[in-house]
């Protein structure tokens, strides 16, 4: 991205409302060319776009991303160098099924829908991580050379990434649109913690195609041609197992034999597995290895023994840099059933790419919801119950961590969905139901958020560019098709300037108002895009005690709170639906029913100002914003009546499934 698009896309982000960018960087973006050698010409291409950012109001946090580990072995994140410091030929991660990459070597290019995650599981992906976060620990015989001096690969590699965050916030200091940096994208376990080296869970790690256990995994790295289950999609489980075949026919081996282990498997090295040549059939001799720590036996728990340590190292050094007031941000394990669990993607609807009537609640089904609860029918009922699932992942943070704020880094929608049937038609209705359905249920939930993704060179044919996926609300296919871009066109800087909706998709799901800044504690947040109408309720901070964090609710949150110093509250009213029609704004405040507001909307910051007269501890204030030409109506929003019904006939039919799948089993 040059430059200007990089002024146009601020531009274009900026009338939309969406201020707040979590701005993601690769591990191999910053340091490809081998250990502490690093791009400084990227780094110079950074703090371009981000010193753009205060002239827009906006700021930004600096997320280092990484799924699958690396590129490399099927994903983004780590550089190459990586792997082969581990011992990995990089020309075999395929063919011993070390890493699937058939969603990486085509960038855009979808061999096999949604199977990328499945990489987690495999032997690069999950060794490289045991041995980032355990090596020293789980694997201990794997000493690599730095500088003349042996040292174990786990120090190597932490060192060499808090080495190189430790450039990149260097290089980024004192730009005022970053408030923070993100540890890592989606941090992943490896084997730590596996139980069993025959399976992995089928409730948290995606089955399928090729699903080769740890021990499987270990015997086809090692060049012996193995038997590995193969996975295909099914209803009502997602997929099922259908047969297995031989895999590693040629016995290539994927260990170099100029590695640190000379070309045996590590896990081999270790005395976790062995092969008996007698039977020619690898036996595990060390079954529940990654549960405890070797030494002395005693159990691991990864997030205490090994995540929180480096995170609290790498803070650290952060915050040395960049100064105590820089936001530092961490997330756990996706798709884990624990308490402060991470997860705002509609997995059912990512992993069918499609969207209808019907949606589901993953997120209770994984703990054990019933079957005939867990259906949802009609666009009414997908925001509750995406609603539903949010809240709980925000009140389990408040469990888990106290009542801090909450961000959900990553959440979105496949603009592909429904057989890519909108890239013919250029209808996105069903695309702008969900996005609705899913900003609705953040909006209820009062969350904070960052919206995945916008990518300016997204188009039809490849999608974001990588393993198929298509999630960016803004097409460049689109713009240059409206646009019919011409050399040195430039736009002015003015918000009204409908020149900049251009290219986007989805807008009258995307563009919507929302509290930005508010003086108390917000209490609850609705917005209907069929109407434009706006409903907003806070509260003034009152005296009373502070609840425990373990009753601390969304819907009830503690109104103590530190004094407030503004009484000024602001709403983002975006031009993208009120130019040409009246703002109607209605307030009313409990403990004062005569109570006022005065209020202005400023037009050209797209911001509704409003001042409250009740300053009564705990007054509850209420606001409702609306046009005198009610919007444009999107879709049918079902009336509960015909909800109900139809839930009660879904849930009846999933009964009907689930039983005709427990006589199946």
């Amino acid at each position: 991205m040059t430059q200007k698009p990089g002024y146009m896309t601020i531009k274009a982000l900026r009338r939309w409302g969406l201020t707040f960018i979590r701005f993601m960087v690769t591990w191999e973006a910053l340091e490809h060319a081998g250990p502490g050698q690093y791009d400084t010409e990227y780094l110079t291409y950074l703090r371009s776009i981000f010193a753009l950012l205060p002239k827009f109001g906006m700021t930004a946090f600096v997320s280092m991303h990484q799924d699958v580990w690396s590129r490399y072995s099927g994903g983004s994140g780590a550089p190459a160098w990586t792997l082969e410091l581990a011992g990995f030929d990089l020309t075999a991660l395929e063919e011993t099924g070390a890493a699937y990459i058939g969603g990486v070597k085509v960038p855009g290019v979808e061999v096999d829908r949604g199977r990328w995650p499945t990489g987690y599981q495999k032997l690069a992906c999950s060794t490289m991580n045991t041995l980032f976060w355990a090596g020293e620990i789980f694997a201990p015989k794997v000493l690599v050379d730095r500088n003349g001096e042996k040292v174990h690969v786990q120090r190597f590699l932490q060192d060499a990434y808090l080495d190189c965050y430790d450039w990149l916030v260097k290089g980024l200091n004192g730009l005022e649109g970053i408030v923070g940096f993100e540890i890592m994208n989606e941090p992943h376990t490896g084997y730590i913690g596996l139980p069993s080296m025959h399976q992995f869970d089928y409730n948290t790690d995606l089955h399928l195609n090729d699903v080769p256990s740890a021990l499987q995994s270990f015997m086809l790295g090692a060049g012996y041609p193995t038997l590995v289950p193969y996975w295909k999609r099914s209803f009502p489980m997602p997929t099922s197992l259908s047969t297995r075949n031989m895999r590693n026919l040629n016995g290539r081996k994927v260990w170099r034999a100029d590695g640190p282990t000379a070309g045996q498997c590590i896990w081999e090295s270790h005395g976790v597995w062995g092969y008996d040549k007698v039977k020619n059939e690898g036996v595990v001799l060390k079954e529940a290895y990654f549960t405890r720590r070797p030494s002395d036996g005693e159990p691991v728990n990864w997030y205490t023994d090994f995540w929180y340590p480096f995170v609290t190292r790498w803070a650290k050094r952060v915050r040395n840099i960049a100064g105590e007031d820089k936001i530092v941000f961490a997330e756990g394990i996706p798709n884990e059933v624990r308490e402060g669990r991470r997860d705002a993607y509609d997995l059912n609807a990512l992993f069918a790419k499609a969207f209808s009537r019907l949606s589901i609640n993953v997120q209770g089904l994984s703990r054990g919801l019933p079957v005939w609860k867990a259906f949802y029918w009609g666009h009414k009922s997908a925001r509750e119950n995406y609603a539903l699932q949010l809240r709980t992942i925000v009140e389990e943070g408040y469990k888990s961590l106290g009542e801090n704020p909450v961000l959900i880094g990553e959440t979105g929608i496949p603009m592909d969905m429904n057989e890519k049937e909108a890239f013919s038609s250029r209808d996105f209705v069903w695309q702008e139901r969900m996005m609705d359905a899913l900003l609705t249920g953040l909006e209820r939930a009062l969350v904070g958020f960052t919206l995945w993704n916008y990518n300016p060179d997204n188009v039809d044919s490849h999608g974001d560019y990588w393993n198929g996926e298509n999630f960016s609300w803004f097409s460049k296919q689109e713009y240059l098709e409206r646009r019919k871009e011409k050399a040195g066109f430039q736009l002015p800087l003015d918000q009204s300037n409908e020149k900049l909706d251009e290219g986007g998709r989805i807008l009258h799901a995307v563009v919507r108002p929302y509290a930005a800044k508010v003086a108390g504690i917000p209490l609850r947040q609705d917005y209907e895009m069929n109407t434009g109408v706006w409903e907003f309720e806070w509260a003034n901070p009152s005296h009373e005690s502070r609840a425990s964090d373990a009753a601390v609710s969304v819907a009830k949150p503690p109104l103590s709170h530190v004094p407030i110093r503004a009484r000024e509250t602001e709403i983002f009213v975006p031009l993208f639906l009120s130019k040409g029609r009246k703002l109607l704004v209605t307030y009313s405040s409990s403990k004062d029913k005569q109570a006022e507001c005065d209020w202005t909307y400023d037009a050209s910051r797209q911001t509704l100002f409003v001042v409250p007269e009740n300053k009564t501890p705990g007054a509850v204030h209420r606001l409702k914003v609306e046009f005198d030409t009610p919007l444009e109506r999107r879709f049918k929003v079902h009336s509960s009546i015909y909800v109900d019904f139809w839930h009660w006939w879904a849930g009846f039919m999933g009964i009907v499934f689930g039983l005709l799948w427990v006589l199946v089993l």
